[in-house]
């Protein structure tokens, strides 16, 4: 199935399920994919194995400078975006200067639109490093994947492409707390011959378990909405999902459902 890339630094507004007006920061090239995942239903496509070349990421001061006239220009038209978000071509925080970008988008965002706020979209992969870790701290919707508590349900939907500690994982999630939001993508289907399902008996034990040892402040699930490179995939339906959110509250979380 078709998925598609983002090809500027700076992009949208986008209308976003879960954010409202996003304004998107994209850290990673604008013409392939650099993650630590290969997630078998990312939108962007699979993670690629070789380069030819050293993927070029974008120099922070063209971060800044792009991002300053973005705002100027939407301060200027009055139509100053909900949330700047850090998604795009895979995983914001292994840009190598991620947390003085954070600084300066925080720096922008209180100059040119304050009650904006600023959210990081990431795959978790990255907090057991300190300087991702405190400035994740800094921003408004700190958003962190988590799609299984089961070793073996990470490896075959998420495909992590080098050593992924889960247990570490979720015991560095915990040490966020409140101020992180865990998201969690429902799917079931096969892949390669194996099948995939997070929403087991089995899976949402274990996923519950691990919400309460994190308590985060808010927890959002949804489930495929675009195309993915994978074949045979399923979209959890609307109302499972919700029995899956009727769980998470009686467990006395937030939780925000996109079906």
């Amino acid at each position: 199935m078709s998925t598609f890339l983002f090809d500027q630094i700076i992009f949208g507004p986008v209308k976003s399920r879960r954010l409202g007006v996003s304004l998107g920061i994209n850290l990673l090239p604008t013409d392939s994919k650099v993650c630590s995942f290969d997630c078998i239903y990312c939108e962007c496509g699979w993670t690629p194995r070789k380069r030819e070349h050293k993927a070029e990421l974008p120099q922070r001061g063209e971060v800044a400078k792009r991002l300053e006239a973005q705002l100027a220009k939407m301060k200027q038209n009055k139509e100053l975006p909900d949330v700047i978000t850090f998604a795009g071509n895979g995983e914001p925080t292994m840009h190598p200067d991620f947390a003085e970008i954070i600084d300066d988008t925080i720096a922008l965002r209180n100059q040119y639109a304050p009650e904006c706020r600023v959210a990081v979209l990431s795959n978790s992969t990255m907090i057991q490093k300190e300087s991702v870790f405190n400035a994740l701290l800094k921003i408004d919707d700190n958003i962190l994947k988590l799609d299984s508590a089961i070793a073996r349900t990470v490896e075959l939907l998420d495909c992590p492409m080098g050593r992924f500690d889960l247990e570490s994982i979720i015991d560095r999630l915990a040490q966020f707390g409140e101020s992180a939001s865990i998201q969690t993508l429902f799917v079931r289907g096969t892949h390669k011959g194996e099948k995939i399902d997070n929403t087991t008996p089995e899976e949402l034990d274990a996923w519950m378990a691990a919400l309460k040892k994190i308590k985060p402040g808010q927890v959002m699930i949804y489930t495929i909405a675009r195309d993915t490179p994978a074949q045979g995939l399923e979209k959890i339906s609307t109302e499972e999902m919700n029995k899956i959110a009727d769980r998470v509250r009686e467990a006395g979380f937030e939780v925000q459902v996109s079906a």
